[in-house]
């Protein structure tokens, strides 16, 4: 198909519309290798960034988004309303969505990286989604999903992302035996705890580090906890026990930059 063909669906029955909808299904994502891509910008974000896009279905009325330029090499369908709002996880459907292949992050350079932020167990989508979306920000190296956290091709958790999924690699791995890895490599394993003696300003976050953050409910998983090389904890002056996860992760990421390149 040249990039002016393009295809149009009228029918939610048709077997490709299932297929898509059946994205919304971890199973299905597994089986396939495909996850969504939801709405313009992370649609632009994925075309930005070179990821691999099987096809781009866009609402027939509204038009072929023009933020998203030619899309050369990538087939278009156009569809109704109703056939979006099958195959999207929003209760307002976008006005066009992509199937996209999964990404294949370059493991070979994960212990290369000074700031890599790693998750055991965390399970809320939102929260993985503004992780990924903070460490991008810092300029982190990457991130790594342990055993237990929540599927990084959930729709929520790729909404969650705002494209800073394509932005760096996220990496699904068995956190007792990277961890170990990442010291022989010269890495501190710094965790969280709210009884922990030191704070996070007094911590050192200038050299290798590995940001290791546990689930919001349980914390760190007792393997993990007995791997690191030391816990912090966020100071808090107010009636505040404690921030979630995401929160969290923001809040040591941005001391992580601050130290790196703003006490010099």
């Amino acid at each position: 198909m040249s990039k002016h063909e393009e295809l149009h669906i009228t029918s939610v029955q048709n077997s490709r519309v299932k297929g898509w909808a059946a994205l919304l299904d971890k199973k299905h994502r597994d089986r396939t290798a495909s996850f969504l891509v939801e709405g313009v910008h992370l649609v632009q974000e994925a075309l930005k960034e070179n990821a691999e896009l099987e096809c781009i279905v866009y609402d027939v009325v509204k038009g072929w988004p023009a933020e998203l330029g030619e899309a050369a090499g990538v087939e278009r369908v156009a569809a109704s309303k109703q056939i979006i709002a099958r195959c999207t996880g929003t209760d307002t459907p976008p006005p066009v969505f992509g199937v996209a292949r999964k990404l294949r992050p370059p493991t070979g350079r994960l212990f290369e990286g000074s700031l890599v932020v790693v998750l055991d167990g965390v399970q809320d989508p939102g929260n993985v989604g503004t992780i990924i979306r903070s460490a991008d920000a810092v300029g982190a190296d990457a991130v790594v999903l342990g055993r237990g956290c929540v599927d990084l091709y959930n729709p929520k958790t790729v909404r969650s992302t705002m494209g800073s999924l394509f932005h760096l690699p996220v990496i699904e791995g068995e956190l007792t035996e990277l961890l170990p890895e990442a010291r022989r490599h010269g890495a501190r394993l710094i965790g969280t705890s709210l009884h922990a003696d030191n704070n996070c300003y007094a911590e050192d976050w200038t050299a290798a580090t590995w940001l290791v953050l546990g689930s919001e409910s349980r914390g760190l998983s007792q393997e993990v906890q007995a791997l690191l090389d030391a816990s912090v904890r966020i100071p808090m002056r107010g009636g505040s026990e404690s921030l979630n996860v995401a929160m969290a992760a923001t809040v040591l990421l941005y001391e992580a930059m601050r130290q790196r390149e703003f006490s010099k």
